[in-house]
């Protein structure tokens, strides 16, 4: 392949599938598998002084044992926003404070509450799938615009790496998503 521009965009669907299969690991990394994991918690935003602020920006949070998170707040005058900030979140977790100190308790997963996170698990995996592929029309679209000035085995080269390149992706997110599917079934 000669042509900069192809190159170019060969360089650029690197860059997007791995942007992708970052999404996707982060999407799966929230998805509570029975275990304490701070990362749960990310998504929930506080009100804070008229301000949406991030948990994780106010608070100190750590795992105090396997199913149990401590949410230590900087401020804790925000003790009863954080508290209906978890709950809003619904993440099925019920929050308890001393007055200083927010504690969440993991319950075991039940096998139906397991069934519906791999279920999720898979739509999610899907979705980076479909998000994949769509990275690799765009590309496909560029090549497909330079057939005057490029020769048709440079664009026949371009379309094979972009699809060597979309077959890696897919394979990683079938390993993350089989890797989550493990987890979750973990008792």
């Amino acid at each position: 392949m000669q042509n900069e521009q192809l190159i170019e965009q060969s360089n650029k669907i690197d860059e997007k599938l791995a942007k992708v299969l970052d999404h996707l690991k982060g999407e799966l990394n929230s998805m509570r598998a029975g275990r304490a994991n701070p990362i749960v918690l990310s998504k929930v935003t506080v009100d804070y002084y008229g301000m949406q602020t991030p948990l994780n920006q106010m608070a100190n949070i750590s795992v105090s044992d396997a199913r149990t998170l401590t949410v230590s707040l900087y401020d804790v005058s925000a003790l009863k926003e954080a508290k209906k900030a978890i709950i809003a979140a619904d993440l099925g977790l019920n929050p308890v404070d001393d007055g200083k100190v927010i504690r969440l308790s993991f319950p075991q997963l039940t096998e139906e509450r397991r069934r519906d996170l791999i279920k999720q698990v898979k739509k999610t995996g899907e979705d980076s799938k479909v998000a994949l592929r769509n990275e690799r029309r765009d590309a496909l679209e560029v090549g497909k615009k330079l057939k005057k000035e490029v020769s048709e085995d440079e664009i026949s080269e371009f379309e094979k790496i972009i699809q060597k390149k979309l077959d890696g992706a897919v394979e990683k997110v079938d390993k993350l998503i089989k890797e989550k599917e493990a987890d979750l079934l973990e008792i």
